[in-house]
């Protein structure tokens, strides 16, 4: 099996599940399963930008709430709203009751119903709501908060396109990274990415390394569940799933960082 270069993983990750300007070079499964793979980095790199702007504004003087509305701004901003739309219209096709095939239409149409909307305000509300609190307990716990939501948000992504996981529809990005990536691989991101949230919460303490690597694991789990739903429901995965999956991921692990 030949192995994509890494270069051309990180193009396909940034270009793809970020607004920076980066060109893609290859579009093709090797590509595909190299960025999946690479994803979490991207996760990065929107987490610290969220960190960044946060606490530039904690500094400035603002207060902790109007950190935390920044915050979840930055990543909205630096996907265009990608996994929020990708979240709204799940949300809808969810609740339209409706067959996979009706329910995907709707998915696909421009506007956003009702269950789509409650669904967008209760997420940005909880999502807020935990970074203030994060905040509140110190600037460092809300920096790293902001990265490992976000690192969390896209390792779940990597495992949502392990292999044996089937899209829903035959074109558009959920199709070109449904299954691309081996399911060991897959487990090892995700473990990865346990491992160094711990290691960055150690720093603020035992208790605070244990519970950073619980927020990733719960987070990947409660988006396994909202995964597994939508393959049942849809008969695959699309985009918008893969969005909703990555907003499930990112609240979750916002809402377990300042549980007790």
């Amino acid at each position: 099996m030949l192995r994509t270069p890494s270069t051309d993983g990180l193009r396909f990750a940034f270009g793809t599940l970020t607004v920076l300007p980066v060109r893609l070079t290859r579009w093709d499964r090797g590509a595909a399963r190299g960025g999946m793979l690479c994803a979490p980095l991207a996760g990065l790199v929107v987490g610290v930008a969220a960190a960044a702007v946060g606490l530039v504004l904690l500094f400035l003087g603002a207060g902790s709430l109007l950190a935390a509305v920044a915050t979840a701004a930055v990543p909205a901003v630096l996907t265009r709203g990608l996994h929020l739309d990708g979240l709204a219209d799940t949300a809808d096709g969810l609740g339209s009751g409706k067959p996979a095939e009706d329910a995907l239409r709707i998915m696909k149409q421009s506007d956003i119903g009702p269950f789509g909307v409650i669904t967008l305000v209760l997420v940005l509300l909880a999502q807020v709501a935990a970074l203030t609190q994060a905040y509140d307990a110190s600037w460092a716990r809300g920096a790293l908060a902001a990265v490992v939501s976000a690192a969390a948000a896209r390792v779940a992504l990597t495992l949502a396109a392990r292999a044996g996981v089937p899209a829903a529809r035959p074109e558009g990005l959920g199709a070109a990274v449904a299954g691309v990536v081996p399911a060991r691989r897959a487990v090892g991101a995700v473990v990865a990415v346990a491992a160094a949230g711990a290691a960055a919460g150690a720093f603020l303490g035992p208790y605070d390394a244990a519970r950073t690597a619980l927020a990733v694991l719960c987070a990947v789990a409660v988006a396994e569940l909202l995964l597994q739903h939508c393959v049942r429901r849809f008969g695959g995965v699309t985009g918008d799933v893969f969005g909703g999956v990555a907003e499930t991921a990112a609240t979750t692990a916002l809402v377990v960082l300042v549980l007790g």
